[in-house]
């Protein structure tokens, strides 16, 4: 048993070790959020030649399954780390501006422009560590009731530290969102909610996990209204 939990966690280890560096890849090509309309450039890096409605009817419609078993450790014990980094850093300083980070890979500083309220946010380490904190656009309970109880152990660690479904956000407005789908909580600024669907669309597109009847209709109506550029 000692022997299969070593080669789990080093398989788990080395996957992680990969996601990092896409993450460093991923963040170096980021611009700064354009919430105005999804453009034409964001469908194409979530979905490919493929549009979100396209993809969003390709989905599972099911029920949501019941949240029997659920705990954050389900999709690992906390952050994944590479070195000194940990995934959390490594999204603030991508989302953030003005960032400063120290030598141990901490971000102490930043400006947010938060893509959920449309304030911006100044981060200050330790002051208001909480005033900005890293949301999973697809909810991890959310995810469990919805697919991610079929995914193996690994999967879900991946799925957790994916920089796909990670924001650096409001943190009052994620506490608001807490485990919410798209069909009860989308964000305060409209003019996000486009790009913010997307991705939830994506994230659940890549990880194989289904949506509710009344999410669809909600994600639809969302996308419906959404201009092109």
């Amino acid at each position: 048993m000692a022997a299969k939990q070593k080669l789990i966690r080093r398989q788990i280890m080395a996957l992680l070790s990969m996601l990092v560096m896409g993450m460093i890849i991923w963040a170096s090509q980021q611009t700064q959020i354009q919430p105005q309309v999804l453009s034409s450039q964001v469908e194409q890096q979530f979905f490919g030649d493929s549009t979100a409605i396209e993809a969003l009817d390709k989905l599972e419609v099911k029920g949501r399954a019941p949240k029997t078993g659920y705990a954050r450790a389900q999709f690992g014990d906390g952050w994944g780390r590479q070195g000194l980094c940990d995934t959390r850093n490594i999204i603030l300083e991508r989302d953030m501006t003005d960032t400063i980070v120290d030598d141990n890979c901490k971000v102490q500083s930043g400006k947010l422009s938060d893509p959920y309220t449309g304030e911006s946010i100044l981060f200050h380490r330790g002051e208001n560590s909480n005033a900005v904190q890293i949301d999973h656009v697809v909810a991890l309970s959310d995810a469990w009731q919805k697919g991610a109880q079929q995914l193996s152990f690994i999967e879900r660690v991946i799925l957790a530290n994916d920089p796909l479904n990670l924001l650096a956000v409001d943190g009052p407005a994620n506490q608001q969102k807490s485990g919410s789908d798209a069909a009860s909580w989308l964000p305060p600024n409209k003019s996000f909610r486009c790009q913010y669907v997307a991705r939830q669309i994506a994230v659940k597109q890549k990880y194989r996990l289904w949506v509710t009847a009344a999410e669809k209709s909600a994600m639809r109506g969302v996308l419906g209204a959404c201009g092109r550029k």
